[in-house]
Order: structure tokens, then C-alpha cells, then sequence
């Protein structure tokens, strides 16, 4: 199979000026003084992309993942190395690079031609980008009035009017709703089997499985491991669980009241240490439905007679998922002289979805922390929540599932040798 991208030895750097005036000196000496320092965030990548193959790029924020897709679309240009491309590429971005002040029809126009198309093409496929779209009446109104999200849809419906040789798509489709995301994949699939290539920048390891067969993983600017989609991204997985670990670093600043999160109580009773303990030991990465143990040990500073220790699951965008403590669960109360230690081990299966959480722990008397508060610690520490085996589900909560057939067709599908 013919290679639809090959880049060599790319690499993008920029230069860093400690005052404006720099940069004039620089100019006006034709480059005989140097006054800038070079940031390279991009370095010596080079890979292949076969015809009609789907390829994910990951890796944390600011590893040069969009950089890397902009020297592919000839947004910019290299710095050392070279692209080479075969077909017509339709890279989408949010907004595509729409003027505020122009109209959605006229971005429409601007965009088309952006990507190579004729403005007799556009305007003979605008009825059906208005129809994907779905913006309605808005489609005459300024970019400026649109949301986020209405930029997305007509971004798509202009990109993927004309099925591209390659299509590049920049985590654009996160901030569209749940509908248009499913429409947009549909399509993307489509494409797919229709022979076009795909490049793929996202942090949703389903949709990354779903529409690629390989992965490639850059951390820093460098290309770090690339192979089957799986592979990476188990080992993108392990990469963020040790880095996550260096959080301990961090929980060592708190306690020295350092800031960061917010910590309260009267701290008679403090939290020394909060593990994350999965089958293999310490880690910060876990697949769905994976046993999680939460280790908390800590000591009191003065006697107490009481002691309940609890937790909570907190989501990216802070909303508890799962909360109990000691007193719920219906342990014996702690009682620690001054000076004592304690260590409590809660033991769940993580039956929630895939995302990013948070934890927090909290030491008090009774059944809440409202009253008689002696450490309550927000945002502990942090862990990712990956797919595992089990069927490809959304929501906030795994539910293990089984179906079956009833009536004739169940019948007919058991003695064919499926399962009713």
C-alpha cells in the first residue's frame, strides 16, 4: 500500500526574545547578532501513513501534537525536515480560521476555498453543509454571535463536504454535544471505509481504538513510541501512572502549607499520606471495573475519642461520583492517644467511567465532617479511569450488562449456536 503522508526528520523551532527590541537589533545586524534563545517543540520526527490508514497522535498538553498536524497541513513550515503528501488534505480545526465578522455563509465560502475548493463547488454543496450543520437561520448571522459548539458543526459540514485523500482532526470534536459527536464519527467512519486517511489528535482513548489502527505518542517534541493503537496507548497509560506518582511530591507541599488545594480542620487528627493501590501496587492509572484500594495513614497531634475517616470521588468537573466514610460503613470509631498513628484501607471496584478524578479525604467525629472537622483535604491527589476489556459503554458508570433474545428469534439464534 502507497504511502499517503511521509515526513522525515520534522522538526519546528521558535525564537524567544527577553525584550522586543531584540528582535530589531537581530533584523537590522541581517542576523550578525544573535539575540533570541531557540525552543525547539517539535524535533527530528519521522513516520509514514499509509492509504486509507487511521492514525491517532497523543500525548500530554503541549507535547507538539497540533504542531506537528499545522507542518502536516502546511499551516506552517518546518524549521528542519520535510512532509510529503499525496491528496487534497482537509484539516479541521475549531473555527477553521473564521473571521468573527463574516457571516457563516461567508466563512463557508472563505473555508471551501481554503481547502481547495471552487466557489461554484461550495455553493453547490452549501444545502447540504447547512443541512449537517444544523445551525439553522444562524447561517447568516456573524461567527462572532456563534457558540463554540456551532462553529464545530459548521467547521465539520465545510471539511467534510468533499471526501478528502487525508483527513486531520484536531480535538476539535470535544466541545460539540453528545449528538453531533456521534454524527461526526459516523462520518469519519465512513470516510474510512471509503479508503480516506486519518489523523487523529484526541485524549478519548474509546474513540482512538474505534478509528485507528495505529497510534503515535509524543512527549516533549519527540516521538517517543509509535505501533498498534492498543499498545500506545497501554503504554501512554503506564507513562501517565508514573508521572502521577511524582504527585507525592506535592502532598509533601501541602503539608508544609505550601497551597494548591483547599484544607481545612482543626488538624487534632492529620493526614500524613494517601496511596493509591491497584493488583500490582501503587498506581495512578486504572481500567474500568478495576479493584482500587485507598490507603490513608496519619496521627494525632492531640488524644480524640472518635476518629471517622471517609473519601470522595470527584469527576474533572467536580462533581462528587462516590463518597462514604468509616461511620457509614459501619466500623468501630478510632480512638488515638496523642501522638498515635492510624491507617485506613478502603477497598472498591471502580465501576465508573473512563475520565480523569479526583480525591478527598476527610478526618472528623460522627457521620460528617460539618462538625467537628480535624483535617478535610480536597483534591488529594488525582488518577485516570482507562477502558479495559469490557463492551464499549458511555456514562458515568459501569454497569455490567447481559442480553438476551426471547420469542422466536432467540430460538432460532440458539439452535444456530448463538448465544439467547
Amino acid at each position: 500500500m502507497s504511502a499517503a503522508l511521509r515526513v522525515e526528520r520534522l522538526g519546528k523551532r521558535y525564537k524567544h526574545y527577553a525584550r522586543a527590541r531584540h528582535r530589531l537589533l537581530e533584523w537590522l545586524s541581517a542576523g550578525r547578532l544573535v539575540r533570541h534563545t531557540a525552543a525547539w517543540v517539535l524535533r527530528g520526527v519521522s513516520f509514514e501513513v499509509a492509504r486509507g490508514e487511521g492514525v491517532a497522535i497523543v500525548g500530554a498538553n503541549g507535547a507538539g501534537k497540533s504542531t506537528l498536524l499545522h507542518l502536516i497541513a502546511g499551516v506552517t513550515q518546518p524549521s528542519e525536515g520535510r512532509v510529503e503528501v499525496a491528496g487534497r488534505v482537509a484539516a479541521l480545526e475549531l473555527g477553521l480560521g473564521f473571521h468573527p465578522e463574516f457571516t457563516g455563509r461567508q466563512n463557508a465560502f472563505a473555508a471551501g476555498e481554503l481547502l481547495g475548493l471552487r466557489a461554484a463547488d461550495v455553493a453547490r454543496l452549501l444545502p447540504e453543509i447547512e443541512a449537517f450543520a444544523e445551525i439553522g437561520a444562524a447561517i447568516d448571522d456573524p461567527v462572532r454571535t456563534y457558540s463554540s459548539g456551532m462553529q464545530v458543526r459548521l467547521a465539520f459540514a465545510v471539511a467534510t463536504a468533499v471526501r478528502p485523500e487525508i483527513l486531520i482532526v484536531d480535538e476539535v470534536l470535544a466541545v460539540g454535544d453528545a449528538y453531533f459527536q456521534a454524527k461526526c464519527m459516523a462520518r469519519i467512519r465512513r470516510f474510512r471505509d471509503e479508503g480516506t486517511t486519518l489523523l487523529f489528535v484526541s485524549h478519548d482513548p474509546t474513540a482512538v481504538r474505534r478509528l485507528c489502527d495505529r497510534a503515535l505518542l509524543l512527549d516533549r517534541g519527540l516521538l517517543v513510541r509509535q505501533g498498534p493503537a492498543g499498545e500506545v496507548l497501554d503504554y501512554y497509560n503506564a507513562l501517565i501512572a508514573r508521572l502521577t506518582s511524582d504527585y507525592e511530591i506535592r502532598q509533601g507541599r501541602e503539608l508544609a502549607g505550601e497551597g494548591g488545594t483547599t484544607r481545612s480542620g482543626s488538624r487534632d487528627v492529620q493526614t500524613a499520606a494517601v496511596e493509591l493501590l491497584g493488583s500490582e501496587g501503587p498506581q495512578r492509572a486504572f481500567p474500568v471495573g478495576a479493584p482500587l484500594r485507598i490507603r490513608v495513614s496519619g496521627a494525632a497531634r492531640r488524644a480524640v475519642d472518635a476518629l471517622t475517616v471517609g473519601f470522595a470521588i470527584r469527576d474533572r468537573l467536580g462533581v462528587e461520583v462516590y463518597g462514604v466514610n468509616t461511620h457509614h460503613l459501619g466500623a468501630p470509631a478510632l480512638t488515638l492517644a496523642a501522638g498515635e498513628g492510624f491507617e485506613a484501607e478502603f477497598e472498591l471496584p471502580l465501576a465508573i467511567g473512563v475520565g480523569s478524578y479526583s480525591l478527598t479525604i476527610a478526618l472528623h467525629v460522627g457521620a460528617t465532617h460539618v462538625e467537628g472537622n480535624y483535617d478535610w483535604w480536597d483534591e488529594v491527589t488525582t488518577f485516570q479511569v482507562v477502558p479495559g476489556s469490557e463492551p464499549y459503554f458511555v456514562g458515568a458508570a459501569y454497569l455490567p450488562t447481559s442480553v438476551r433474545f426471547n420469542g422466536a428469534q432467540g430460538a432460532a439464534a440458539q439452535a444456530a449456536g448463538g448465544e439467547p
